[in-house]
């Protein structure tokens, strides 16, 4: 059965819109950031129905911006999560008045017959991409404001490709298209890169080389007849293994490591996985089993393959494992705690 999954999208009752993240989630409510609330003045929406961005840019800080105003006047939409120690956004199923799915916002718009400009880039791009990587057009979907039909004409395109194997034909696929100059999928232009690198060298802690060093790596990043797209991986819920629960997660100050990635098969999903090996502890309390470093910060997905090494600067957590009786140690990027010092960052050699 489709449950709730990475970037579908919630509107409560009070007409706000939530992003949901990851596929695990409690029983009573689902995990998911606050995106877009009413505002008259608001630049996304129809008519007299108009939205503001809660959550300007996807970073730390303006996270907790978004808590702050639930706190002011929705704090029901405000949980604090025993397994992972942390108070977060969730929207309890009760708020719940609409789920949105993108695959199924991507079919009905591949049935419309009239379409505005963004919406039959939408289709086409879907249908290119399908066609060059062999991936049905049903094991994609459409988020972001397209799925919400709030979009306007400066939108992006943010498409979901569900399943690991649909993503990694979809990963290579993408790769070989960017080498054909006549394919109306293009890369990034030098500018529209430098202003990339720029900007996230502003928000996050990295030099503009070393955001141009985490750029080459997003394959999933690119532009279509003009207008930026981007593509998620998302799981299905045959690939989840873990409910709610199954992991108990303890804060055990931060860290700074470097690692050898033995494992990057779930780094392009979020979370963002890694799995790790031969850690060098640089700061922090100096254990021996860290085993995984995982991001909620998209930014740092897919940036580090299976024998490359990284530095990661993070929280570093105790999992308990209930399922096996395992514990261990791993570092998380995307913390309250780090306030947005923290990172990924890939190494030569």
């Amino acid at each position: 059965m489709r449950g709730f999954r990475d970037r579908d999208y919630l509107k409560t009752m009070e007409g706000y819109f939530f992003c949901i993240v990851g596929s695990v989630h409690p029983s009573d409510r689902v995990i998911a950031y606050l995106k877009y609330v009413p505002d008259p003045s608001g630049k996304w929406g129809r008519r007299n129905k108009r939205l503001r961005r809660a959550l300007r840019n996807y970073t730390m800080h303006d996270l907790l911006e978004t808590f702050k105003f639930l706190e002011n006047h929705h704090a029901e939409y405000l949980y604090y999560s025993p397994v992972m120690g942390i108070k977060m956004s969730a929207v309890p199923l009760s708020k719940v008045l609409l789920h949105f799915k993108p695959e199924e916002r991507l079919s009905q718009l591949a049935q419309m017959e009239k379409l505005d400009d963004l919406q039959r880039k939408v289709v086409d791009l879907v249908n290119l991409i399908s066609d060059e990587s062999g991936v049905p057009v049903e094991s994609f979907g459409v988020t972001g404001s397209v799925l919400l039909d709030i979009h306007q004409n400066f939108s992006d395109i943010d498409l979901t490709v569900y399943g690991a194997k649909a993503s990694k034909s979809v990963k290579e696929t993408l790769k070989q298209i960017y080498n054909d100059p006549d394919s109306p999928i293009r890369r990034f232009d030098e500018k529209r890169i430098r202003e990339w690198c720029l900007n996230k060298a502003r928000m996050y802690p990295l030099t503009y080389e070393e955001a141009a060093k985490i750029f080459e790596k997003k394959w999933n990043r690119g532009l279509f007849r003009g207008t930026a797209f981007s593509i998620h991986p998302v799981k299905l819920e045959e690939e989840n293994d873990e409910r709610y629960g199954d992991r108990i997660f303890k804060p055990e100050g931060l860290i700074k490591i470097v690692a050898t990635v033995s494992d990057a098969s779930e780094a392009d999903f979020l979370p963002s996985v890694y799995k790790v090996e031969d850690v060098k502890v640089i700061a922090g309390k100096n254990v021996r089993d860290i085993s995984e470093v995982v991001s909620y910060e998209g930014l740092y997905g897919g940036l580090a393959e299976e024998g490359e090494k990284i530095l990661c600067y993070g929280k570093l957590e105790g999992v308990t494992d209930r399922r096996v009786g395992r514990q261990y140690h791993r570092v998380l990027i995307g913390s309250k705690e780090a306030k947005g010092n923290d990172y990924i960052k890939p190494l030569m050699g």
